[in-house]
């Protein structure tokens, strides 16, 4: 089955960016859906944005679009590249993988999740 491990969170000040990064491992499927979510204390788990690796579409929500950008390598490894980050921006951020809905961040339900890793955006 899929394992996934998020890197490269940390600490950045507000207009600011960062990469994160997602290893993909043990998938033995050749095209799948990819994205990234994000979870701040006291809110719901919310989508990123979606990767279909059939073809490299990406979809995101309308409060990152044009700041965040998915894509991959031929190593598999998923990256979120976020800039003009805001401390709006602070959260958990989760790799996942597998499932459902490539085509519409909104509609996409994975099956597969990383750990995690921790993003704060200072003022």
């Amino acid at each position: 089955s899929m394992y996934l491990a998020e890197s490269g969170g940390g600490s950045v000040q507000s207009g600011g960016s960062l990469t994160l990064s997602c290893a993909v491992s043990g998938t033995t499927y050749n095209t799948y859906c990819m994205g990234w979510f994000r979870q701040a204390p006291g809110k719901k788990r919310e989508v990123v944005g979606v990767y279909d690796t059939n073809d490299g579409s990406t979809d995101y929500v309308d409060s990152v679009r044009g700041r965040f950008t998915i894509s991959q390598d031929n190593t598999k490894t998923l990256y979120l590249h976020m800039s003009a980050l805001t401390p709006e921006d602070s959260a958990m951020y989760y790799c996942a993988g597998e499932g459902y809905g490539c085509q519409d961040a909104l509609d996409y339900t994975p099956s597969r999740w990383g750990q995690g890793t921790q993003v704060v955006v200072s003022s």
